[in-house]
């Protein structure tokens, strides 16, 4: 790292680790991304984050466009450099914060992959008396219940759950909680497992979802068994388990419409992340309407003659 900019860094992302509890992918991510920055500042001669200016920035940020780099991880690593230089402006270290008004090229937004009910209903549809792959559809179940994120799911702790309201506490980014609501195949899925999980080794063990050695499942595990689990349903599709979370939002707005309820239930700090779900909706609105209008004019045939 260039090493005359190194403390800030360290410093403030101690600050992120302590009092923002941010997780060691997402501080990994920022190490990384202010470590652009400040090598391309060290090479233009620059000595102090104080010298850095608005007009290095864009032109760092354009190098960087034209080399490929997306939109996206442009404006990542924008919020990384102002997070920082906020925190140093804060401190009386820099007068301003230059990033504040640099904006990252806009990039194409990858609508997320999902399943449809039928997809959903055919991946779930197992009742074999094996405790692991009752383990594994009461993982999937709530994954898709409650819309959780991978690292909320293994998180879990069995005092987490309160079955007999229905309701499971997670962890989301930022170590903040919030209480969804479960389904009720997920609760039944999950009373199937805590009765195999009685037997087995670790089930002592706080996690809700253990291995075969009685420790907490890790993240990996659950995307291997979901892979699995797919193509022994038949599923042709590649399936992660941010699939189910996907799936949750899209076809609990395509039935609701109410976009602050789904972005209160993913957890997400800004509804402009929830919105890219509206444009799942719309596309298959659209798709239905291609299909079914006798004027929608795709294939031409029931365009009248000039």
């Amino acid at each position: 790292m260039a090493a005359r900019f190194e403390p800030a860094i360290a410093e403030y992302l101690q600050e992120l680790r302590v009092s923002k509890r941010y997780s060691p992918h997402t501080l990994a991510n920022y190490q990384r991304d202010l470590k652009l920055f400040a090598t391309a500042a060290e090479a233009r001669g620059l000595s102090t984050w104080e010298e850095v200016d608005g007009k290095l920035i864009r032109a760092m940020v354009a190098e960087q466009h034209m080399e490929g780099v997306s939109g996206r991880s442009l404006a990542r690593r924008l919020s990384a450099l102002r997070g920082l230089l906020n925190y140093l402006l804060k401190l009386g270290l820099v007068q301003s914060n230059p990033a504040a008004d640099v904006l990252a090229p806009k990039g194409k937004r990858k609508l997320p992959t999902t399943l449809d009910a039928d997809e959903v209903s055919r991946l779930l549809n197992e009742n074999l008396n094996d405790p692991m792959i009752c383990r594994d559809l009461a993982m999937f179940e709530l994954m898709y219940s409650s819309g959780l994120r991978l690292s909320e799911l293994v998180s879990i702790d069995l005092a987490d759950l309160d079955l007999s309201v229905g309701q499971v506490r997670v962890t989301g980014k930022g170590g903040k909680t919030r209480d969804l609501p479960v389904g009720k195949h997920a609760i039944q899925a999950i009373n199937k497992w805590l009765v195999y999980r009685r037997s087995l080794p670790g089930s002592n063990e706080t996690a809700v979802f253990i291995s075969t050695r009685g420790k907490r499942i890790a993240p990996r595990t659950v995307q291997m068994r979901l892979k699995k689990l797919a193509e022994s349903q038949g599923l042709t599709r590649n399936c992660y388990p941010h699939m189910l979370r996907h799936s949750f939002a899209s076809h609990l707005l395509e039935s609701s419409g109410n976009l602050r309820a789904v972005q209160e239930l993913l957890g997400h700090a800004d509804i402009s992340t929830t919105q890219i779900y509206t444009h799942l909706d719309f596309q298959h609105l659209a798709n239905v309407y291609d299909k079914a209008h006798p004027r929608a004019g795709k294939s031409g045939t029931n365009d009248a003659d000039s």
